[in-house]
């Protein structure tokens, strides 16, 4: 038989279905199967080597998702006319999936293992973003790979003041929270979205919410696994052990290490200086003639120093820099840092800095968005850099990695929450945070930097924005656990959760999560994002000692923006024939002059470098637009003379006729002499005909009405 397929269907709360099949697509891969929801498809495949490279302490897992705009009956907008290196917006859902999955593996497999995620049919009522870590589980489920799944991934909006799960495009223009949740069925191991300023509690509820779901979804893919066969999974060669230097180790380093660990200091190369200290210490203890396997004395002494750590918070609650488990390190800000910047700041948290600008742009910098289920243009731009020397590392600069857009991605969902309305903001707006050192927390140091930074600019943000990355180390066997504040790039390692909260003094703006083991209760989350909430509050205070709301102008040398809203029927007499009208306003003004039309109105975007230039375009594109009233007086200019009287330019382009009669109290015979073409005289507009719409004039009416009438 050529296919054996196997099929499992998942019904969804509000009766929509998931169905994942296998064994008909890419049977030679090690596990594959296509996850469908509505009309999105994703097929899902997964290859592991069956040999392992000598000398790999890490499990090398690559996960690539990507979309193909077949799959939308679209062809790309790119030169070449095909898909290249992956978007951004694929490298975020890579990572979604990257980070569900990664602590499921075995800690000691280190065979090379790749995810492919590829987009056959997109659909916009099903994102395939929420269901690529469920298509990557199953994949692994239905292989012989080792993986301590199942793992799945919702997610979940509040719409209308409704929890909903995987809602469509348009149902998310309306959400007020959005979050990725991942989890298997015990726990919570991945979330990342943004919020309208929401309380604790509601973030709560949603995880709770869409636990229960990937609960459910966690129970199919267990059952799919068992009628695909594939329960037993194939043996592998794990790390190599020797429990003798283990113990040698462990008994000459360990209390060194943790005097080390308990010096205090806030400078992380004193620690790094300490730890190699001891470990060049043993290796001198080691004779001569005995030769040690490296690999497994440099493992087995990162070891020890992972568990002194730990025990040094655990058992004495105190961190690796002497501070308490909830206290923030040291802050210093400033903003107009740069002087020719549209805004700056500098913020600097222990040894984490960030230095961040903002550039306002016009129109014509917006960013081009083209992927299967979108193509439209962002305004809001924000890169975050990470060079080498921000850790006292040689690296060479090739861009940014999958990491600096997951940061700067973060960063870019706590601050767009505050941004002024679209319809009030004409700037393209670009934040460029460069990292200049990094000791944990830089999306966070971003986050403010980014929030002071646009303050300084002028730009009228709607409140200050904070962000805090929270830990935890906890202990299974004794139940121990601290949840620490604004962790170290130690405590990012040796723990066991980063969490990062961002928001302003009314609520949380967008957060991030990722566990590295199992057991997280909702209850010490809840400690979690209390304990994150004070942290958040205590460094919005000490960013309000510098500037706590936008400043009241735009810096000198900021370009002018105005967005002058328009009726529909207007945008035509605003562009005239072949862009007539708009190239004149530009030519004749200095300004840059862009029309877009979208929710039934029009949008017109002005852009100068000065207000005279500013003042003049207005004032032409309010003439134009504006609707002439019977009975307004005009300052009016003759634009030409007939027998029977003249045409005069009373508004941008609109004419009036005024009629020979209508020019003096005296009866006129000819037009010769009266009036010059060019003159500017007041005019009144007295009729406007209903068939025609031509408007007719009179001057005399604003002159004084001789007494007797035949004078």
């Amino acid at each position: 038989m050529l296919f054996n397929i196997v099929n499992k269907t998942i019904t969804l709360p509000d009766g929509r279905e998931i169905t994942i099949e296998t064994g008909k697509l890419a049977k030679q891969a090690d596990g594959s199967v296509v996850v469908r929801m509505g009309n999105t498809m994703i097929l899902a495949t997964v290859v592991a080597n069956k040999d392992i490279k000598e000398g790999l302490d890490f499990l090398p897992l690559s996960v690539d998702y990507q979309e193909k705009f077949a799959s939308a009956g679209r062809i790309p907008g790119s030169f070449m006319r095909r898909e290249g290196k992956l978007s951004d917006h694929e490298v975020l859902v890579s990572r979604l999936v990257d980070r569900v999955l990664r602590p499921l593996f075995p800690d000691d497999y280190h065979a090379e293992t790749q995810v492919n995620l590829i987009l056959i049919s997109a659909d916009q009522s099903a994102l395939p973003d929420a269901l690529a870590a469920f298509a990557a589980s199953a994949a692994l489920m239905v292989s012989d790979i080792p993986f301590a799944g199942p793992v799945s991934e919702v997610r979940v909006a509040k719409i209308d003041g409704k929890l909903v799960i995987n809602p469509g495009a348009a149902e998310l223009e309306n959400a007020t929270l959005e979050l990725m949740v991942g989890a298997t069925y015990d726990d919570i191991a991945m979330v990342e979205g943004e919020m309208d300023e929401v309380s604790e509690d509601e973030v709560i509820e949603a995880l709770k919410f869409a636990h229960e779901v990937i609960k459910m979804q966690c129970l199919a893919l267990k059952e799919f696994e068992a009628e695909a066969g594939k329960t037993v999974k194939r043996e592998y060669v794990g790390d190599e052990q020797d429990e003798e230097l283990e113990a040698r180790l462990r008994a000459f380093c360990y209390d060194k290490v943790y005097a080390v660990t308990k010096l205090g200091s806030n400078n992380k190369n004193v620690r790094k200086e300490g730890f190699k200290a001891v470990l060049t210490e043993f290796l001198a203890s080691v004779p001569e003639e005995e030769v040690l396997n490296n690999s497994l004395v440099k493992r087995y002494f990162g070891d020890i120093v992972w568990e002194a750590s730990r025990r040094l918070v655990l058992d004495e609650r105190v961190r690796l820099d002497g501070r308490r488990l909830d206290q923030v390190r040291e802050i210093a800000s400033e903003v107009d840092f740069l002087p020719n910047a549209h805004g700056s700041a500098l913020f600097t948290r222990g040894e984490t800095q960030s230095l961040t600008t903002v550039t306002l742009g016009t129109k014509n910098d917006e960013q081009i968005i083209d992927t299967p289920l979108k193509y439209g243009y962002s305004k809001f731009l924000l890169h975050y850099n990470f060079p080498g020397f921000s850790t006292g590392e040689v690296k060479p600069n090739r861009g940014p990695g999958r990491r600096e857009v997951g940061h700067g991605n973060l960063a870019l969902r706590a601050l767009k929450k505050v941004l002024p309305a679209v319809e009030d903001n004409p700037y393209t707006i670009r934040i460029v945070s460069d990292i200049l050192e990094s000791n944990g927390s830089s999306s966070m140091a971003t986050v403010c930097a980014g929030s002071l930074a646009l303050m300084d600019s002028g730009l009228k943000i709607k409140a200050p924005v904070s962000g805090i990355a929270m830990g935890l180390i906890s202990d299974e066997v004794t139940g121990k656990y601290a949840v620490l504040s604004d962790i170290l790039g130690d405590e990012d390692h040796l723990g066991d959760m980063d969490f990062k909260v961002t928001g302003t003094e009314k609520g949380i703006t967008a957060c991030q999560m990722d566990m590295k083991v199992n057991g997280l209760s909702f209850e010490v989350l809840t400690e979690a994002l209390l304990q994150a909430k004070a942290g958040r509050l205590h460094i919005l205070g000490e960013m309000n000692k510098t500037i706590k709301e936008s400043r009241a102008e735009l810096k000198p040398h900021t370009p002018r923006a105005v967005i002058i809203k328009i009726d529909r029927e207007m945008i035509g007499a605003v562009i005239g024939p072949g862009g007539k009208v708009v190239q004149d306003i530009q030519k004749e003004s200095g300004a840059t002059v862009s029309i877009e039309e979208k929710d039934g109105a029009g949008f017109v975007s002005i852009f100068s470098a000065d207000k005279t230039s500013m003042d003049k375009a207005v004032a032409r594109i309010k003439g134009i637009i504006l609707v002439p009233e019977v009975g307004e007086i005009y300052s009016g200019k003759v634009k030409s003379i007939m027998p029977f009287g003249a045409f005069v330019e009373f508004l941008p382009g609109k004419d009036g006729l005024l009629h020979i009669s209508e020019i003096k109290w005296e009866r006129l015979e000819t037009m010769d002499g009266v009036l010059e073409v060019g003159e500017e005289i007041q005019v009144k507009l007295v009729e406007v005909d209903k068939k025609t719409g031509k408007y007719r004039l009179s001057r005399k009416v604003l002159l004084p009405k001789p007494e007797n009438k035949n004078a």
